[in-house]
């Protein structure tokens, strides 16, 4: 704000927290990324968020009513059939992710009242992300989505915890919120991000630098097996063959809701709270 007195002109003088042109610069990033620690922070304890079962898996998978309605539409007026078909293929994993979480916040709901122990967390966007949101949408939980921004459309999906949704700068911040209120992490198909997020959590575990029991679930054998060759790495001596331990490779949603259930009942209801 400028004034003109007789005698001179002068601008108020605008305090550093509220200096936009500051904030944004170089100078400030520090404080950007503390804010990305503080702020979900602070709504966490409000929300009296104790812990999460953290879902990852690819942004571009469809539930099986938009494939099937895609398919259809593909054979109908000359489309890309087989890009549909695979689409359709792989929504059994969509409904599979969708209905884990509906099972695991079921669970988790009957736990305690007074704090939200093992709440479903994202990424918030859509794919397979959605689909746990969703599903523990249905069963009436809160759930947790923390989005990144990317040149891509910014994209929310619609079953996030209005209250609970976060939009961050950085990846390492939303990395470090995945895996510090993380008591347990399934992995569905997906891409570069969720191979980066899987490996970083695996790396975190067998250097010990995570010292929480954290139960690492891969959905999809065929999926899995053929991306990843555990074995080889066994093989030529860059992982010890206990390394696999470190993960149950799966394509039972009854199968991984005991496993998740059995290990956390075993080791995090008594120790409510993050810990590395």
């Amino acid at each position: 704000m400028t004034k003109t007195g007789d005698r001179s002109t002068y601008r108020t003088p605008v305090k550093a927290y509220a200096n936009k042109d500051f904030l944004e610069s170089k100078d400030a990033r520090a404080l950007r990324i503390l804010a990305e620690y503080l702020e979900p922070r602070s709504r966490f304890e409000h929300h009296r968020i104790d812990d999460t079962i953290a879902f990852m898996g690819s942004a571009r998978l469809k539930p099986r009513d938009v494939a099937e309605a895609a398919l259809a539409e593909a054979k109908a007026n000359g489309g890309d059939v087989e890009t549909a078909e695979r689409d359709l293929e792989m929504s059994a994993y969509y409904e599979a992710a969708r209905e884990l979480a509906r099972q695991l916040t079921a669970w988790s709901k009957q736990l305690d009242a007074r704090e939200r122990r093992f709440v479903v967390c994202t990424g918030g966007g859509p794919g397979m992300m959605e689909a746990a949101n969703r599903g523990a949408s249905e069963a009436k939980g809160m759930n947790i989505g923390l989005s990144i921004s990317i040149p891509a459309e910014p994209y929310e999906n619609p079953y996030v915890t209005r209250e609970l949704g976060f939009e961050f700068h950085y990846f390492f911040m939303r990395k470090f919120w995945f895996t510090y209120l993380a008591k347990a992490a399934v992995f569905f198909p997906g891409g570069f991000g969720t191979l980066d997020e899987l490996f970083e959590m695996l790396t975190l575990l067998q250097t010990h630098k995570i010292r929480k029991h954290l139960p690492i679930v891969l959905f999809g054998r065929a999926f899995w097996n053929e991306v990843v060759n555990f074995d080889a790495l066994v093989r030529y001596g860059t992982i010890d063959a206990k390394d696999k331990e470190l993960m149950l490779i799966t394509d039972s949603v009854d199968e991984a809701y005991a496993h998740i259930t059995e290990q956390l009942s075993a080791y995090s209801i008594a120790e409510p709270g993050p810990h590395l």
